[in-house]
């Protein structure tokens, strides 16, 4: 088992990566302020394992309800985050209730705005079971649902008391759902760690393949940085640089997800084609050399995901891109790089120069 440690002062929490971790009870009981705990999951994960969470944990005498959800990024919003307050009610569920949410991102998402709302406030856990939740949403705290008009535009900061990542649980995921999360993955080499970058170049079909210790290398590797960049900007208030880096990609691949419906493209996907598409504008300020901007395409298609964003039209791009939590003062603040394995945000990009990025990178 491997751990690490996100430091947030008094709210300081541990992640624990490994396999077999589901089933070792007494890694959750420590995090636990009250016998009393409630999984929430989705359909597609619970018959796969929430047995295997919950079993131990009963014979250590803790008290345990669940809440299956429907699943799918669709599913993402007002009405399935008021099934969740029903059950917790439904179950007389007081502050003391501790919500584990097991499943992927949109799972730790709705489950972690529950826990920030719910009496307001209650204590929950992360039980990562994709790997894009794994490495990416289920660490720092940004919990949410989306919005017809935006993703994740309402929502809160409430860090969870543990990130318990499984790793033996990515041996269910599908492929594309695996290559998913490595857009995630790639993001950490492009924006703060070029050694890692590099090892993505020599190592990327072994994490295709699912090998053990890639990636469970990798897993660490992706938490190490988030937790970095967390404990230095937990509420993303730096005016530069800072959390915000995190998002290298997601203000293109934001506006996919929209214009799309949310769930015809998974978030990673839609990263991916937006790094793609940020790359592109860094190369048109002079920062990238088009060797550059082949190198992160030619690392994304090994990985299965696509380099090329979907037909909106420029125009709704930057509408949908308006709506976006980086805009301040009206200005829209992009994550560009200056070079690989370093990122920027930069407020000054002209339009012009957007909306060529944007039809390079989307065209039929």
């Amino acid at each position: 088992m491997r751990r690490l440690n996100v430091s947030l002062g008094e709210r300081s929490y541990p992640i624990l990566i490994g396999p077999g971790l589901l089933a070792q009870a007494e890694l959750l009981l420590t995090h636990l302020p009250a016998r009393r705990a409630v999984i929430i999951s989705n359909r597609t994960v619970a018959p796969l394992y929430l047995e295997t969470l919950a079993a131990p944990l009963r014979a250590a005498g803790v008290k345990l309800a669940q809440i299956v959800l429907p699943d799918g990024e669709q599913y993402k919003s007002w009405e399935t985050l008021n099934l969740i307050f029903d059950g917790l009610l439904c179950e007389h569920c007081d502050r003391s209730t501790t919500l584990i949410a097991l499943g992927g991102g949109v799972i730790g998402d709705l489950v972690g705005f529950a826990a920030a709302t719910y009496q307001r406030g209650v204590p929950f856990i992360q039980v990562p079971t994709s790997l894009l939740a794994q490495v990416d949403s289920s660490v720092g705290g940004k919990t949410g649902i989306n919005h017809p008009r935006g993703k994740n535009m309402i929502g809160a900061f409430w860090q969870p008391r543990l990130v318990l990542a499984a790793t033996d649980t990515l041996k269910t995921l599908p492929p594309r759902e695996l290559a998913a999360g490595l857009a995630e993955v790639i993001k950490y080499g492009l924006i703060r760690d070029l050694p890692f970058l590099e090892w993505l170049e020599d190592n990327m079909e072994s994490l295709c393949a699912g090998d053990d210790a890639a990636l469970a290398y990798a897993i660490e590797r992706s938490c190490r940085n988030k937790a970095e960049v967390v404990a230095e900007d937990e509420h993303e208030t730096a005016r530069e640089g800072g959390r915000a880096l995190l998002n290298l990609g997601h203000t293109f691949g934001h506006a996919i997800e929209t214009g799309m419906g949310y769930g015809a493209w998974l978030h990673g996907e839609a990263v991916a084609a937006g790094m793609v598409m940020a790359a592109e504008l860094s190369r048109r300020l002079g920062w990238l050399a088009d060797a550059d901007v082949s190198r992160v395409r030619r690392l994304l298609l090994r990985a299965g995901l696509p380099v090329q964003g979907a037909v909106l039209g420029a125009q709704r791009y930057l509408e949908l891109m308006g709506h976006d939590k980086k805009v301040i003062d009206g200005r829209l603040r992009l994550v560009l790089l200056r070079r690989l394995g370093e990122g920027v945000t930069w407020a000054d990009a002209a339009p012009a120069e957007i909306v060529a990025a944007i039809e390079t990178c989307c065209h039929d």
